[in-house]
């Protein structure tokens, strides 16, 4: 079954052909972080409009690398949500015109479900049930799956995304957008214990999440110790430490909690994606975790932590063999915040 997956969630403009849920024909990612760049975050008016210029071209070249023409395909897989509903829009209004100009099939898939998939790519999917933690930008929430692709929700962040966090902070110490990168890059060279920044767990045995304090904390780091740029220049501290010390905090609640949930749900298996889970320093963290505790850890490849569309297409084919094909298209709508 080829499925070409569209995905405009956010800030990439995505398209790919995917065959039975797991062999990848194509791939192709328009990227706007110099779009945003100077602004410090995604922009929602100007990646709508970016989508607008880039989609077609995109989807041009993901038939093209595929080496098939639109009508050999089986369904078209297209994100309706969550994400920015001008960005939404644009990859679902596409999808939905495609898929009546050539009478083919149309699947809606939930962006975090695609994320879900992104572990498993170019594999057989699921096998046994696990607990997945989706950590990017927007999100921030634990689920456990099961092998039928049954999902349930477990917690998520109260407040700010622990990629929210990241961005932020970078933006605090002047590091530059996406800030993610700039951070886990800087960390390597610092040393995590320098700065003892919080760590909220919230209650007892709680799976939810929270990053604003520990964002304040640096906000209030920086107002009692000066800017980066008077520190660079010989005075307090060191950015690499600063780096270093607030990533471990955040690594720590992830894992932890990602830990807690397996056990409280008795799997066996966690999978990690989403944006934050190329974070090298999560990475490591879960890998030495996983192998202490006897646990079966599955994360993405690189190129499919960030958002894609090789993972929609991928997760639009268990959508299909759940629930079937979106029987009217023209009444399908973009929704801007959609949770299990």
């Amino acid at each position: 079954m080829l499925i070409l997956g569209i995905e405009t969630s956010c800030d990439e403009t995505a398209a790919a052909v995917v065959e039975n849920g797991k062999d990848i024909l194509s791939d192709v990612i328009s990227s706007q972080i110099a779009v945003h760049m100077p602004y410090g975050g995604v922009v929602p008016e100007l990646a709508s409009r970016k989508h607008v210029e880039m989609i077609l071209p995109v989807i041009d070249e993901a038939l093209n690398k595929a080496d098939i023409s639109a009508d050999r395909l089986d369904a078209i897989a297209v994100t309706q949500g969550p994400g920015l509903v001008g960005a939404l829009l644009v990859g679902l209004c596409t999808a939905k015109a495609m898929a009546f100009a050539l009478d083919k099939p149309l699947i809606a898939v939930n962006h975090l479900e695609g994320h879900m998939h992104a572990a498993f790519l170019g594999r057989e999917t699921i096998a046994k049930p696990f607990v997945c933690l989706v950590v990017s930008g927007g999100h921030t929430a634990l689920y456990r799956v099961d092998t039928d692709g049954q999902v349930k929700f477990l917690g998520t962040t109260r407040d700010d995304a622990a990629g929210e966090a990241f961005d932020k902070v970078a933006k605090l110490l002047n590091l530059g957008y996406p800030g993610g990168v700039v951070i886990d890059k800087l960390a390597a060279n610092g040393n995590p214990t320098t700065f003892q920044f919080p760590k909220a767990y919230l209650e007892k045995d709680s799976l939810d999440f929270s990053f604003s304090g520990i964002k304040t904390a640096v906000a209030n780091f920086v107002r009692r110790f000066g800017p980066p740029a008077n520190a660079s220049e010989g005075a307090s501290y060191r950015l690499e430490d600063v780096a270093a010390s607030f990533q471990e905090a955040v690594v720590d609640v992830l894992v932890n909690k990602t830990i807690l949930a397996a056990k409280v749900t008795g799997v066996d298996e966690i999978a990690v994606v989403g944006g934050v889970s190329a974070n090298q320093r999560l990475r490591r963290r879960f890998e030495e975790e996983a192998g202490y505790l006897g646990l079966t850890l599955h994360l993405p490849a690189l190129r499919y932590c960030t958002d894609n569309a090789v993972m929609i297409a991928a997760a639009g084919y268990t959508v299909w063999k759940r629930t079937g094909f979106v029987q009217d298209i023209m009444d399908l709508d973009a929704v801007s915040r959609w949770f299990y």
